[in-house]
């Protein structure tokens, strides 16, 4: 199979690579453009650990090919740092609020919730629960993830001030 040809932007970086056809955005994003903070689960869509943003929209990874997001913008948990490579504000909220332990879904929450606080700053509970109703967690119970959503909502909101 001849190898494609894929240009994108990547948390705000033009970057190229090639894949096969048939390659996964998720092993794309992965082997080819070394994103690893983007996580392989279930590879049926189900689980929401290869979540990222898409054109501003949260999708799962593993249900793309990696030729579809030609010309697209793509935002990885990468994208969620700040500029010298630290945590950003969702990050450290993340943390704060203890809305991880094993880290494993982390990444799909954190960009689920940036698509989220990108059209809606202020969410309610039940907005949080939609934007995160795809992603399994299988450590904390959600309630200290929901917690730390909205400690980063708040704080990115004072930082628009």
């Amino acid at each position: 199979m001849t190898k494609r040809d894929i240009t994108l932007t990547l948390n705000g970086k033009t970057v190229s690579g090639q894949a096969d056809p048939r390659m996964t955005l998720v092993d794309f994003l992965r082997v080819v453009l070394k994103a690893t903070g983007t996580h392989v689960g279930c590879e049926h869509g189900v689980c929401g650990a290869c979540t990222i943003v898409l054109n501003g929209e949260a999708i799962r990874s593993c249900l793309m090919l990696a030729v579809q997001v030609e010309s697209q913008e793509v935002i990885t948990v990468e994208g969620l740092c700040e500029e010298d490579g630290s945590p950003g504000i969702l990050q450290d909220a993340f943390r704060d609020g203890h809305g991880m332990q094993c880290g494993y879904c982390t990444p799909g929450m954190l960009t689920s919730v940036h698509a989220l606080l990108q059209s809606n700053d202020d969410p309610s509970d039940e907005d949080i629960l939609e934007a995160i109703g795809g992603n399994i967690c299988r450590c904390t119970g959600y309630a200290q993830i929901i917690d730390s959503i909205k400690i980063g909502a708040e704080r990115l909101r004072e930082d628009k001030s």
